[in-house]
């Protein structure tokens, strides 16, 4: 009798644990989240604080103030880490009460849902009315924008950027959400249909798939929740754009030029002007510019410069190009 209690529990216990394989399979990660947020005091106060204004009724045709709830919810998700924005967000669930508690995240009876669904295109052209609303969509668009390039369908296989942009747009007419409590089946959009588009049906279904068909957003959500994003990060960032420059060796050219084909004809029509007008060289620029044309040669539709004396054959300026460039140089004298 004295051995049965701890025979028994070595018997149901799992090895090397002390956890129920049932319990841990029903766990609520969207209720550990909300406990692990009120176990910090800002996530606490901010999330009470909105809970507050938003469940508060102002009479009985209107059920809140939805402006006020919007900033509430907006300084939440603003101020409060994502540590703990991100797992009531995006909880994983197992069973539809935990994806209730998921869905109610946000108070959608007062900052999401609506007597009736306006047009997604009209509510686009209302979000695009306030320069904030305008920003995080066009947030979300760049960085939830679905990409067959990469493994994760997301640009630059980058969750956290998704997923920042997602939140970003909580607290605005274009808040989106869950639309139903499935626990696998990961839906989210903005309280919007397309019906009544009209000749428009076609831009705004593709504008509703955004949120409702994306892959890069569910798999974030999905990665997030299970915990199997925490290898995926964005890929190196490019060089700064301050960097110097590569510095390559090129011949020399006078101050005032650079190596360029449309270059090399001014310096041919410098030493034309010298040659047929007969004028004389009154400073060195003009003349070490006239030494340039005869001493160099510049390849047809190219940016290089090439001297006779550089490359394998080393070719020499002939004697009646020598000649000249002696006679330049008396005249210039």
């Amino acid at each position: 009798m004295l051995i049965s209690g701890p025979l028994t529990c070595a018997v149901l216990s799992p090895p090397g644990t002390g956890a129920d394989p049932a319990v841990s399979a029903k766990s609520n990660h969207c209720l550990d989240a909300a406990k692990a947020c009120n176990l910090n005091d800002n996530c606490k106060k901010l999330r009470s604080s909105y809970i507050s204004i938003c469940n508060r009724e102002i009479s009985p045709t209107e059920r809140c103030n939805r402006r006020k709830c919007h900033k509430a919810l907006r300084q939440f998700f603003d101020r409060v880490p994502s540590e703990y924005t991100y797992r009531m967000l995006f909880c994983s669930c197992q069973d539809q009460a935990c994806a209730e508690r998921r869905r109610q995240t946000i108070l959608p009876s007062c900052s999401y849902e609506d007597k009736e669904k306006p047009n997604c295109l009209d509510l686009r052209s209302l979000c695009r009315t306030d320069h904030l609303c305008r920003s995080r969509l066009a947030d979300f668009h760049t960085n939830c924008r679905a990409s067959y390039r990469t493994l994760t369908s997301c640009p630059a296989d980058n969750y956290q950027a998704c997923l920042g942009s997602y939140a970003g747009m909580i607290g605005f007419d274009m808040t989106p959400n869950y639309v139903d409590s499935s626990p696998t089946g990961i839906v989210v959009s903005p309280w919007c249909s397309c019906r009544g588009s009209g000749n428009m049906e076609e831009e705004c279904e593709k504008f509703l798939r955004d949120f409702t068909e994306n892959p890069c957003l569910r798999n974030a959500i999905q990665a997030f929740g299970n915990g199997t994003d925490v290898n995926v990060s964005p890929k190196s960032p490019l060089l700064p754009a301050t960097q110097a420059p590569r510095v390559e060796k090129t011949p020399s050219l006078p101050d005032d030029l650079s190596d360029s084909t449309s270059l090399g004809t001014s310096v041919i029509t410098t030493c034309t002007s010298v040659q047929e007008q007969g004028l004389k060289a009154n400073n060195s620029k003009e003349l070490s510019m006239c030494f340039t044309e005869l001493t160099t040669n510049i390849i047809p539709g190219s940016n290089k410069v090439i001297r006779p004396n550089s490359g394998p054959c080393r070719a020499r300026p002939s004697a009646a190009l020598t000649a000249l460039l002696l006679l330049l140089l008396k005249w210039a004298l």
